[in-house]
């Protein structure tokens, strides 16, 4: 780069040296004029994976693209007296269930201060889910509760009460309803727009 000399600076050399350094702090005064480029990062990180990266996510689980062992062949998490859920979840055996089963069954048993005693989640029968429901057994000093349902790895979590030791079944999918992702999409969409609105 020539060097000029300070007395013979031009309006066009100081104009130009004046916008060369102030190119960084332009492009940041432009981000702030436009606050939908800050709401579109903000979102951007909102949604991005928000679980922990020493764990991993049981949800979301998609059907195996393989050849299945009969129709309506599903899964479940099993394991036999695993001492918590996350050790039952992550050692599950990955098998298809047998074919006279069409649910998952978790028994979770627990201390009157909600610690785990033991996980076993298997595939049953609609007869082992008219089982389901939480007991307290005083003897042993313990809460058992039991859940089933259907569809693949559904027994993600373990029942710990009345609420949730349930037997819930899939319907068949609404063709007009709405999925998750989409309305979920949609109330992100307003969130974006009210803020736009607003600034």
């Amino acid at each position: 780069m020539w060097m000029v000399p300070s007395n013979t600076l031009t309006s066009s050399h100081i104009k130009r040296g004046i916008a060369r350094d102030l190119r960084p702090a332009a492009m940041a005064f432009s981000v702030i004029r436009h606050p939908a480029a800050v709401l579109q990062v903000i979102l951007v990180i909102a949604t991005c994976d928000e679980r922990n990266a020493n764990h991993i996510n049981f949800y979301n689980v998609v059907p195996p693209a393989d050849v299945t062992p009969f129709p309506k062949s599903f899964k479940c998490f099993t394991c036999e007296h695993a001492s918590d859920n996350y050790s039952c979840n992550r050692w599950a055996e990955d098998k298809w269930c047998p074919q006279n089963t069409q649910f998952c069954m978790t028994v979770h048993h627990f201390t009157s201060y909600g610690k785990t005693r033991s996980v076993t989640k298997r595939c049953a029968r609609r007869e082992d889910c008219y089982a389901v429901g939480c007991q307290h057994h005083r003897d042993a000093g313990h809460t058992e509760c039991v859940s089933c349902c259907e569809g693949m790895a559904c027994n993600v979590e373990v029942p710990t009460n009345h609420s949730n030791a349930v037997f819930s079944m899939r319907h068949a999918p609404s063709s007009s309803a709405p999925s998750h992702r989409a309305q979920r999409l949609l109330s992100l969409f307003s969130v974006v727009s009210v803020a736009l609105v607003l600034v």
